[in-house]
C-alpha cells in the first residue's frame, strides 16, 4: 500500500484568498525550468498526483474545488483544515465518519426494506 502524499499548508494570501502555501521550488521550477503546464495536464500519473501539484503551486482553495481530479474527500478535507485548525489525519476521519453517516441515511430504508426489518431494528454502532 502506496502512502498518500501530506496536504500542503492553508492559509490566506496577502489579498485575502484562501490558498494553499507554494512550494518555493515548484515556482523556481515552473518559472525557470521551461515547464509546459499543458503537457503536464496530459501526463498519465495518478489522481493523487495531481491533486499534491495543485496544492505545491499554490491553487486558492476555491479553485482546488473545481478541479476535475480532485476527489471530494480531499477537497472536503482542506476546508476542514483550513476552517478547524484540525490536523490532515484529524479532519479526513471527520470527512469519512460524515460521509459513512450520510451513506448509512440514504441506505437505512432501503436495507429495511430488503431484508424486512423495521428501520429502528437496524440501529447498532
Amino acid at each position: 500500500m502506496s502512502q498518500k502524499q501530506p496536504m500542503q499548508p492553508i492559509d490566506k494570501d496577502e489579498q485575502g484568498t484562501v490558498r494553499f502555501k507554494p512550494n518555493a521550488i515548484v515556482d523556481y521550477l515552473i518559472e525557470n525550468g521551461n515547464i509546459d503546464m499543458n503537457k503536464i495536464a496530459t501526463l498519465d500519473v495518478p489522481r493523487e498526483d495531481r491533486e499534491q501539484f495543485a496544492q505545491l503551486i499554490g491553487y486558492s482553495l476555491g479553485g482546488y474545488s473545481e478541479l476535475s481530479y480532485v476527489s471530494d474527500e480531499s477537497y472536503e478535507t482542506a476546508v476542514k483544515v483550513y476552517e478547524t485548525g484540525q490536523s490532515e489525519l484529524e479532519a479526513k476521519c471527520e470527512v469519512l465518519t460524515e460521509q459513512l453517516t450520510k451513506t448509512k441515511e440514504v441506505l437505512r430504508p432501503l436495507v429495511s426494506e430488503l431484508f424486512s426489518v423495521h428501520p429502528d431494528d437496524l440501529d447498532s454502532e
